[in-house]
C-alpha cells in the first residue's frame, strides 16, 4: 500500500473519531455537572489503581526514578482532580456583575460554558502528567476530548490508550496514537480549541492551522529559562535548589528547568564549587551509577546535546562532568563557565543536562542579558535583597517568576502556569485549567416594564441631552430632563 493512500486512510479514521465525539457534544451529556463528575473522578481512580503502572511506563521511557515520577507526574493529575471535583459547583456558577445605569433595570452575569469538542497534543518529557492535566481542566469544564499522547514515550502513550476507555466516557474522551501523519491529520479537523504543549517550532505549525478555523489556542512551549544569582545569595541552598529544578526535574528535560545561570562576578567562583559538592551529595561520585537521575530520552536528543558540548568554543569551557556514554543515553551533570553569549548553547533551549554559568558584573547586566533574548517560560532570581526584587520582576518579562528557588510556581494551583511570547501563550493550572477550556459567555437580562424612548428614532436634542446625562451617570440631569428643566 504506497504511502499517499495509507495517509488518506489514517485522514479518514481520525475524521471519523472527530466525527463521533462531536456527535456525543452535542447530546449535551459533557454538560452534566454528574457527568463531569464521574469522569474526574474516574481519573483519581485510575491512579490509584495503577500508580504503579504509570511509574513503570514513565520508567521505560524515560528512566525516570519513581520518586520523581510520583511528585512531577502522578500526584500533579490527582490533586488537579480533586480540586475540581471540590470546586466544580461554584466554578459552573454564574458570576453576578454590576449592569451600567444606562440598562436599568437589568441584571449582568457571566456563565461558563464549554467550548465543545477540544484537542490536546502533549508532550514526551512528562507524557502522564502533560496529557492528563490538560484534560482534567478540559472535562471539568464540559467538553469532548481527543487526546494525542506523544509518540516519543511510546510506553506511557500505550498506557492512557488502554486504560483511559476502561475508567472514561469512551464515547465523548478518546486517544489518538501515532506520529507525525497522525498530529497532521488532527490538525486539519475543526475543533473548538486546541491545546499544545511542545517546541514553539512545533507551536507555529499548530497555530497556522487553528488559524484556517479561527479556533482558539493554548501553546504552552518552552525557551531559555534563566536563573540570576546576585552576591548576598546563600550559595548552598541556592545551588541545592538550582541543581534540583535542573537535574532533579527530568535531568533537564523540562521547559521551567534553569537554562543557564547569570551570577554576581563577585560570587561566581564560590557558586560553582558549591554547585559541584551539592551535585557529588545529590549523586555522588559517579553519577552514571545513580538510580536518581532520568536519562536523555532518545538517541536524537543525545546527539543534539553531544553536539553542544563539542562545539569548539565549548569544549574548553567545561566545568565539571561533561562524560558521556551513548549506550546508555547518558550525559553527565555538566557546568560550563563564561561560555560566549552568542555560542549555540547560549541561543537553543538546552533541554538535557548542560547547565551554563556566566559571571555578570551588576545586576543591570543580568537584566539586559534576559532581555536581548525571547520572553522566556520562567525566571528564577535568587537575592536576600527587597530593591533587587522588586528590580527584576518591573523591569524583565517572563512566563512565571520564582524568588529564591525554581520550578514551584508549576505546583502551585493558585497560580496560572503559561508563557508569554516565544514561551507561550494562554495557561492553565487549578480554577485556569477550567478558564481555559471555558467560554464566559456574557448574560445581560431586561424586564419589559420602563421602556426609556429616548433610545428610539426620531432624535431630538432633548434625547441626545437625555441620553448623555445618563450614559456619563449625571443624574441630577436625568432628573431635570425628566422634569422638563433641561435639554
Amino acid at each position: 500500500m504506497d504511502d499517499r493512500r495509507q495517509e488518506s486512510m489514517e485522514s479518514a479514521v481520525i475524521a471519523a473519531v472527530c466525527g463521533e465525539v462531536r456527535g456525543d457534544f452535542k447530546s449535551g451529556r459533557t454538560r452534566s455537572l454528574d457527568w463531569r463528575l464521574a469522569q474526574l473522578k474516574s481519573i483519581v481512580d485510575l491512579i490509584k489503581k495503577h500508580e504503579e503502572d504509570i511509574t513503570e511506563a514513565v520508567a521505560v521511557d524515560m528512566g525516570k526514578p519513581s520518586y520523581e515520577c510520583f511528585a512531577s507526574e502522578i500526584f500533579p493529575v490527582k490533586s488537579a482532580c480533586q480540586l475540581a471535583i471540590k470546586n466544580l459547583k461554584n466554578w459552573t456558577a454564574a458570576v453576578n456583575v454590576p449592569p451600567l445605569l444606562a440598562t436599568l433595570p437589568a441584571s449582568a452575569s457571566m456563565k461558563p460554558e464549554p467550548f465543545g469538542v477540544v484537542l490536546i497534543i502533549s508532550a514526551w518529557n512528562f507524557p502522564f502528567l502533560l496529557s492528563l492535566d490538560p484534560m482534567v481542566g478540559a472535562i471539568a469544564a464540559g467538553n469532548a476530548v481527543v487526546l494525542k499522547p506523544s509518540e516519543m514515550a511510546p510506553a506511557t502513550s500505550a498506557l492512557i490508550a488502554r486504560l483511559l476507555p476502561l475508567y472514561l466516557d469512551k464515547s465523548a474522551i478518546r486517544v489518538v496514537e501515532g506520529g507525525i501523519p497522525e498530529t497532521t491529520a488532527l490538525l486539519q479537523q475543526k475543533w473548538d480549541k486546541i491545546f499544545y504543549t511542545g517546541s514553539p517550532r512545533v507551536g507555529r505549525i499548530v497555530m497556522a492551522e487553528a488559524a484556517k478555523n479561527l479556533t482558539p489556542v493554548t501553546l504552552e512551549l518552552g525557551g531559555k529559562s534563566p536563573v540570576i544569582v546576585d552576591s548576598s545569595s546563600d550559595l548552598k541552598v541556592a545551588t541545592r535548589r538550582i541543581a534540583v529544578g535542573k537535574w532533579g526535574n527530568n535531568n533537564g528535560q523540562a521547559c521551567v528547568s534553569p537554562d543557564y545561570v547569570l551570577v554576581d562576578s563577585s560570587c561566581s567562583t564560590k557558586f560553582i564549587e558549591a554547585m559541584k559538592d551539592t551535585l557529588k551529595s545529590f549523586y555522588g561520585e559517579n553519577p552514571r551509577e545513580s538510580m536518581d537521575i532520568s536519562r536523555v530520552v532518545n538517541i536524537n536528543h543525545f546527539n543534539r546535546l553531544v553536539g553542544l558540548l563539542d562545539d569548539p568554543n565549548i569544549a574548553s569551557k567545561i566545568a565539571h562532568g561533561g562524560e558521556k556514554d551513548e549506550t546508555k543515553l547518558y550525559i553527565a551533570p555538566t557546568l560550563l563557565e563564561d561560555v560566549p553569549l552568542d555560542s549555540k548553547v547560549m541561543s537553543e533551549e538546552i533541554f538535557g543536562p548542560i547547565l551554563p554559568i556566566i559571571s555578570v558584573r551588576s545586576i543591570d547586566e543580568a537584566i539586559d542579558i534576559v532581555n536581548s533574548r525571547p520572553k522566556p517560560l520562567a525566571l528564577y532570581l535568587f537575592t536576600k535583597k527587597d530593591k533587587v526584587k522588586e528590580k527584576v520582576i518591573a523591569e524583565t518579562s517572563a512566563g512565571g517568576m520564582v524568588v529564591n528557588d525554581c520550578c514551584l510556581h508549576f505546583l502551585t494551583t493558585t497560580l496560572p502556569f503559561g508563557g508569554v511570547g516565544e514561551s507561550g501563550m494562554g495557561s492553565y493550572h487549578g480554577k485556569f485549567s477550567f478558564d481555559a477550556f471555558s467560554h464566559h459567555k456574557a448574560i445581560l437580562t431586561r424586564p419589559f416594564w420602563m421602556d426609556i424612548m429616548a433610545r428610539y428614532p426620531p432624535y431630538s436634542a432633548h434625547k441626545k441631552t437625555f441620553i448623555r446625562c445618563l450614559l456619563e451617570a449625571d443624574f441630577v440631569g436625568v432628573i431635570l430632563c425628566l422634569l422638563g428643566l433641561k435639554g
